[in-house]
Parts: structure tokens; C-alpha cells; sequence
């Protein structure tokens, strides 16, 4: 399949996965194995950015990569900036997955919050594992929630930079923000985050209605900066 592929999309499957290799490879090399009863967190920031690089943020270049390539009306598109635009729309999207799944990747020996920011609240990676430390460990939490949403500032610039005509390619790049967005917000607002009791998930109705209002505005951008600036004030005001 691949070598059946145009030139341009071969080097740009190449590239994808080779980085998308070195995430997986990262979590080898950093994390015990899921018997061993222990947990080890990422070292630093700088740590954690190049694992959501590793394992989101190279998707957007990819498809940035691939859109560009097949799609005529954005040959306006500056290829660099909209690459990092796409960058970050990526670890915006890891990094959501990254705060919700905090529960279950303690149980995995996994912790991507850093060592860094759990030692200035005078707690170790373990210590996560007690759900009663969700409001210790609140602090770590609230971080992870602003940096995902300086990301989704760009995500929204990416969004917005695609024409109005494009409304298929607008709806692909819309739904996983929103969706993003309103896990969120159901994650600042969980007291007990740290339980794997209480999951922080938006629900199958909800993304039903985000589904059926995205298609009937999805080609304003004014409805989108709208909605999409709302859905920001919700995880704001959780917090």
C-alpha cells in the first residue's frame, strides 16, 4: 500500500511513523513494566512536551502534510506556520488524553505528570494512586489544564484557516477540538479526579448534538470563534 502511494504522501507516512515509533519508544524506556508495582513519572515539562510531540503533535504536520497535498484550495497556506499551528493541535488533543487517563495509567506504572510538579506539592508519583490526594495533587491538574488550552488556541487558529468550502475537512479538524473542550471541562469540574471510579467523559448524547449544531454552523467562522471560545469559558470557569 504505501509504495502504491504518491512520492509525497510516502516520505510523509515515513515521517509520521518513524516519530510516532519514538513515543512508543520513550514509554519503554521511561516506565517499569505493568506487574513490576511501581509507578515513575516523566521527568520534567520539557519531558512531557516531547512525549505529546512524540505521540500527537507529529500528526499534525501529517496531516497538514497530506492536506496541502491533495487539496487545492489551501495552496494559499503557508506550509511552516500551519505546520506548527498543526503541531500544537495535536498535543492539545494528547494532552487532554493524557489528564483524563491519569487514573488509569498510574495503574499501568504510568505517570505523565511530572516528577517536577509533584515534587513542589510535596508529593511522588505513587502517591497519585490514592484518590484521596485528588486535592493535593489539584495544583498538577490545573497546569495540565492550561497548558491544554493554550494549545487549543492554536487548534482554533488551524480551524478557522481552512476555508468555508471545505466543510468536510473543517468538520474532521472541529469535532475532536470540541470534544477536547468539553472532556475538559468535565475533568476541571471532577473532585475526584484521581479515582478510576469517576471518569471525566463528555456523553454519547452530547456528542450527538456537537455533531448535529457543527454541521449547520460549520461554515461560519464567527459561530465557530464563538462556540469555540464558550466551550474554553466552560473548562475556565470549572477551574
Amino acid at each position: 500500500i504505501l509504495d502504491g502511494l504518491p512520492s509525497d504522501d510516502q516520505q510523509a507516512v515515513r515521517a509520521v511513523v518513524v516519530t510516532l515509533m519514538q513515543g512508543m519508544e520513550t514509554d519503554l524506556t521511561t516506565f517499569p513494566t505493568e506487574d513490576s508495582g511501581q509507578v515513575v513519572a516523566l521527568d520534567s515539562p520539557q519531558a512531557l512536551d516531547d512525549y505529546i510531540y512524540y505521540v500527537a503533535g507529529c500528526v499534525g504536520e501529517f496531516w497538514t502534510a497530506v492536506s496541502l497535498s491533495h487539496t487545492a484550495s489551501l495552496r494559499h497556506w503557508d506550509k511552516a506556520a500551519m505546520s506548527a499551528l498543526g503541531v500544537r493541535f495535536g498535543k492539545a488533543l494528547q494532552m487532554t488524553n493524557v489528564l483524563r487517563d491519569v487514573p488509569k495509567d498510574l495503574r499501568m506504572g504510568r505517570c505523565y505528570l511530572t516528577a517536577e510538579a509533584l515534587s513542589e506539592l510535596g508529593l511522588n508519583p505513587s502517591d497519585l494512586l490514592n484518590a484521596d490526594n485528588s486535592d493535593k495533587a489539584r495544583p498538577a491538574l490545573v497546569d495540565g489544564i492550561n497548558l491544554a488550552l493554550d494549545h487549543y488556541a492554536a487548534a482554533k487558529q488551524y480551524i478557522l484557516a481552512i476555508p468555508r468550502r471545505n466543510l468536510r475537512l473543517r468538520l474532521a479538524a472541529l469535532w475532536p477540538v470540541v470534544i477536547g473542550l468539553g472532556t475538559l471541562a468535565q475533568l476541571a469540574d471532577n473532585r475526584q479526579w484521581l479515582s478510576p471510579d469517576s471518569i471525566s467523559k463528555v456523553t454519547r448524547g452530547w456528542i450527538y448534538k456537537v455533531l448535529l449544531f457543527s454541521m449547520l454552523v460549520g461554515r461560519s467562522n464567527r459561530v465557530l470563534a464563538w462556540w469555540i471560545r464558550r466551550l474554553r469559558k466552560g473548562v475556565e470557569s470549572a477551574l
